[in-house]
């Protein structure tokens, strides 16, 4: 719902702040007092073009900003914000404010966070709907038209829609299984000789680094031994350091007993055997331990190529080959068995075409089941809208398969015919905008309760007529009034008298500028501006009464 609307030099207004409330809301003025800039600056904070025409003769820049009550976290506004990177707040305003400079130059604001004027207009769709003779939005897009008459018939395509991505995706699958069949015939020979190559390898994920490993440790044990062998030549044999120190020993033993150094050395002596015989147990251990095969390490390095030498030729990892064996296997087994699977595949498709030709057409008729009810919903609305000599149809016609869809195979469009005899038309072909704003209007009560933006507003909707018309335009208003915000731009007295709350447009000279303002009426003035607007520049007192009539009435 729309709160409220700050103009700041726009046009004739230099400054001025409107608070909204719910139900049905009426601005009055004379003809020419400036009620189309208030729209004007509503539709440039809903994205609509901004010009410097608007901006207020000796001013640098107009700024609108409109602020409506705060949507719900998980509505549509809410999702529309979300995905532009907006935050949004439940329980804050949604403020959105528009700058006009001189030049023509233009920016916008969401909750004081930049936005294109793109967002503006997505957001306006759903904040406020505006009718009037020159809108082509709303009810005039034959877009909207099929959702309207569904809303309207209580009518379910989920069905239609679970068997519309049913035949969709069998589609898929069969075009995708043709391609992959002709890809593979046109391979056949070369995927034959790739999957004999990779089956002969018998390649297998994790062999490539178990093979380098194992090569490195016997490169590794290799070297190790060539410096064990030399340890050999000094530690044991006839000549070696060990047999060297026990010979030494004994020596010692023999004359230890002559000098207490003599005893002492050979106790080191001793020492030094029994580590040397404890090094050379911890040789033979790793000796035993190294595990050295010429023969092995070349067939693990020719394997190691074969694998390197497949992965480059494929351009994988070998650690891949295994899974791209299975691929190619697959293919070839697909290419082999390709026919029996295309069959299949046809079959599904055209099980899953028929229930959705099954489903659009259940779903076709349930539409014109409600066009007719619709039909007769919105005539009974025309007689007293005085557009009793016109007719209303909605067409629900077959659509081009190309537009086919999850909601179905129709187009479905508003037409009226405005004269007897006269060709159905859509509705923006309609050349009078009293007569189209009307209609809007008929349409709108009959779809009443399938709802629509949260603020609704007519622009001169009683255009041309007057009396009973005006009472029915009036009465018809004041009941959509129930269910959202309404605001009504208005010559009719009857209409006026409906509003819950009134505003007066007035321009106002001071000689050498020219300023429109708008003044909230209360009850007293409300009743003057209706009679104002029953009798004219001179109010009489038969006016002043009838205007009491009007508003005891309503």
């Amino acid at each position: 719902m729309l709160i409220s609307l700050a103009i700041r030099d726009v046009v004739l207004i230099e400054a001025l702040d409107l608070h909204f409330g719910q139900g049905l809301g009426v601005l009055t003025g004379e003809t020419g007092a400036g009620k189309s800039i208030l729209l004007d600056a509503l539709g440039l904070a809903l994205g609509a073009r901004g010009e410097a025409g608007l901006v207020r003769q000796g001013a640098t820049q107009a700024v609108v900003t409109a602020t409506f009550d705060t949507p719900h976290a998980t509505g549509p506004i809410a999702v529309l914000l979300g995905e532009n990177g907006f935050d949004v707040d439940p329980g804050e305003p949604l403020m959105i404010r528009r700058i006009v400079k001189g030049d023509g130059g233009s920016r916008a604001f969401v909750n004081d966070q930049p936005a294109s004027a793109g967002l503006l207009r997505e957001l306006a769709t759903y904040l406020v709907e505006i009718h009037g003779q020159h809108d082509d939005r709303g009810l005039l897009n034959a877009r909207g038209h099929r959702a309207l008459l569904d809303a309207f018939g209580r009518i379910d395509a989920s069905a239609t829609a679970t068997a519309y991505k049913t035949w969709r995706d069998a589609e898929a699958a069969l075009t995708a299984a043709r391609a992959t069949i002709d890809t593979a015939a046109r391979d056949r020979e070369w995927l034959e000789h790739a999957v004999a190559e990779l089956r002969a390898l018998a390649p297998e994920p994790g062999e490539e680094e178990t093979l380098a490993e194992r090569r490195r440790t016997m490169q590794r044990s290799e070297k190790i031994a060539a410096d064990l062998a030399a340890i050999d030549t000094w530690l044991e044999g006839s000549d070696g350091g060990l047999a060297q120190l026990r010979q030494a020993a004994r020596v010692l033993e023999r004359i230890a007993g002559d000098h207490a150094a003599l005893a002492e050395a050979l106790a080191a002596v001793d020492r030094a055997v029994i580590e040397g015989a404890v090094a050379e147990d911890k040789l033979r251990e790793a000796k035993a331990d190294l595990w050295f095969d010429p023969a092995t390490l070349e067939e693990d390095e020719a394997r190691l190529f074969e694998l390197r030498a497949m992965a480059r030729k494929h351009r994988v990892q070998p650690d891949a080959l295994a899974e791209l064996a299975d691929e190619l296997t697959a293919k070839l087994d697909a290419l082999d068995a390709g026919e029996e699977g295309i069959v299949a595949l046809e079959a599904k498709l055209t099980a899953a075409r028929a229930a959705y030709d099954k489903a659009a057409t259940a779903l076709s008729e349930a539409r014109t089941a409600a066009a007719l009810r619709l039909d007769a919903a919105v005539k009974g609305e025309l007689v007293p809208l005085k557009l009793d000599a016109a007719r209303f149809r909605t067409v629900v016609a077959p659509a081009p398969g190309e537009q086919w869809s999850a909601a179905g195979k129709d187009r479905v469009e508003f037409e009226i015919s405005t004269n007897p005899g006269a060709p159905f038309a859509p509705l923006v072909k309609i050349a009078s905008g009293g007569e189209l704003s009307r209609f809007i209007l008929a349409l709108k009560v009959a779809l009443a309760e399938q709802g629509g933006a949260a603020t609704m507003i007519f622009d001169e909707i009683d255009r041309g007529v007057g009396g009973a018309v005006a009472s029915a335009i009036g009465e018809r208003l004041a009941r959509l009034a129930q269910a959202t915000q309404l605001l009504v731009v208005t010559h009719s007295p009857q209409v006026a008298a409906r509003g819950g709350h009134h505003l007066l447009i007035a321009k106002s000279h001071d000689g050498t500028v020219t300023r429109t303002g708008v003044t909230t009426l209360d009850d007293t003035a409300r009743r003057e501006e209706i009679a104002r607007m029953l009798s004219g520049a001179t109010i009489t007192p038969e006016a002043r009464a009838q205007a009491d009539r009007l508003l005891e009435t309503a």
